[in-house]
């Protein structure tokens, strides 16, 4: 018998034997796991970007529940978006580091237990914290649910299918939002709109543990915790100095310390972020202009979308009389835009590159904007339709080109950080959507809301026009090296 560690030579064989090291390749999931996996992922991305929009709808409802105001509304819904983009990129890193699976369980389980605390909330202090821990767990969802796709699909072109796919049933989850919270509001409360997450929650925690495989970054980077902190005061400085601008006043001593705050906070975190050997968020991505133009297309597209939903939600409770259901009902061509088109923009980023499909989202988006800038409380209801279906579409187009050009500017192995930095834009474009346009509407009568929404849409059709120089940026995904 042979003894352990040593070669066997069997009669009339001539061997060399050669200390070598090897480590196992990677397993390649069959077709059909890889496909399942991306299943998974998208059950949870389903779930974050459904509880980005679905509170929309019920904000009249908890504003008249908890006795708040359009202003403490507004911390409703951006208390978690701004936690889910101050943390998203270091989620990323840490489930590079960690596994990837283990991070996505763990989020998981905060975002579940989270949304229970959200569904008992006795104040709007309480629900605004639970809020803060539920983005903590979306965190955990969004960028690594993404480079679990990523490392799952080896080959570039079913990649980019599977990218597509993921980009759209966000976008899909975001659209039918209004429509899901309208119904829940309508048939049982304000508080099943967090009540509806734990069945997803608990299907999603069993399927990701039978299904999706544990996968790690072979060289993880290094916590940066001083980037990490100065971008939660930068986002979080920006966005509250937008929702507390109109009580304190533009020019009071209050706002005039929260400007200075807002900008030390942020030229220190470019500096520290310059000086670092792995910075949270790498300055030198943005010398390229295509990932650069995918950012700042990311930030419009969703300050566009969560602009419109807010101004929808308000304008059609308040000063039309819509029911929730109602409200939410009419956003279903919204819905319908983006389900349909954003599948069909993943197949144009594979066959054509990102320029077409962001030229058509930025059409799309600008002209439904521009149909609303002389809104008034008589609008003919088909006019609003067909532009929630504009901007629906725009909305469906724009994903995937953004997503697959960002994932496309940094390695296989740092994919969560690629997807990480992408959602960040996408979230602070939502947090920063809602502070705009809750702060044109703030302490506006029903009667006023029409024209005083004016400028919102205004605002809509210029974040469709910003993604035009992002289309003539961009150019086709190369597969990066590793």
């Amino acid at each position: 018998m042979a003894e352990p560690g040593r070669a066997t030579t069997f009669p009339g064989e001539r061997r060399t034997v050669t200390a070598t090291t090897t480590h196992p390749a990677k397993p390649v999931l069959g077709r059909r796991r890889r496909w399942t996996v991306l299943a998974v992922c998208c059950l949870s991305m389903f779930l974050v970007g459904l509880d980005t929009t679905i509170v929309n709808v019920g904000l009249p409802a908890i504003g008249r529940g908890l006795d708040v105001g359009t202003r403490g509304l507004e911390w409703t819904v951006d208390a978690y978006t701004i936690v889910l983009a101050a943390l998203l990129i270091s989620s990323g890193a840490l489930a590079d580091r960690f596994g990837r699976r283990r991070v996505f369980q763990s989020g998981l389980a905060v975002f579940g237990v989270a949304s229970l605390v959200c569904a008992w909330a006795p104040s709007v202090g309480a629900l605004v914290a639970a809020r803060v821990v539920q983005g903590v767990g979306a965190s955990m969802l969004s960028p690594v649910a993404l480079a679990i796709v990523v490392n799952a699909m080896p080959d570039p072109r079913e990649r980019a299918q599977a990218i597509g796919v993921w980009a759209s049933v966000f976008g899909l989850s975001m659209a039918v939002g209004p429509v899901t919270g309208g119904a829940l509001v309508a048939a049982l409360g304000w508080r099943a709109l967090f009540w509806i997450n734990a069945p997803v929650i608990v299907a999603a925690l069993v399927l990701s543990a039978v299904f999706v495989p544990e996968s790690r970054a072979p060289r993880a980077r290094r916590p940066d915790l001083p980037g990490q902190a100065l971008l939660t005061v930068v986002i979080g400085a920006w966005v509250g100095i937008l929702i507390e601008g109109p009580r304190i006043g533009w020019t009071a001593p209050a706002a005039l310390a929260a400007y200075a705050i807002a900008a030390a906070a942020t030229v220190g975190f470019v500096r520290v972020e310059t000086r670092r050997h792995e910075p949270l968020m790498d300055p030198r991505l943005f010398r390229s202009p295509a990932f650069s133009g995918a950012v700042v297309g990311a930030v419009a597209v969703f300050v566009a979308l969560n602009a419109t939903m807010l101004l929808n939600t308000l304008y059609l409770q308040h000063s039309r009389g819509f029911t929730p259901l109602a409200a939410g009902t009419a956003t279903l061509p919204m819905a319908v835009g983006a389900s349909v088109c954003a599948p069909w923009s993943g197949r144009l980023v594979g066959r054509l590159g990102p320029r077409r499909p962001l030229l058509l989202a930025g059409g799309f988006v600008t002209a439904g904007g521009l149909c609303l800038t002389r809104l008034d409380q008589h609008t003919s209801l088909f006019l609003l339709l067909a532009v929630y279906l504009l901007i629906g579409i725009g909305f469906g187009f724009a994903n995937a080109p953004i997503t697959n050009t960002a994932v496309g500017g940094l390695p296989p192995a740092q994919a969560g950080v690629a997807g990480a930095i992408t959602s960040t834009a996408r979230q602070f474009g939502a947090a920063l959507g809602i502070a705009l346009a809750g702060g044109l509407l703030a302490g506006t009568g029903p009667t006023q809301l029409a024209h005083a929404s004016r400028p919102g849409w205004l605002m809509v059709a210029a974040c469709g026009l910003l993604l035009v120089p992002v289309a003539l940026w961009s150019r086709p995904r190369r597969s990066p090296k590793a």
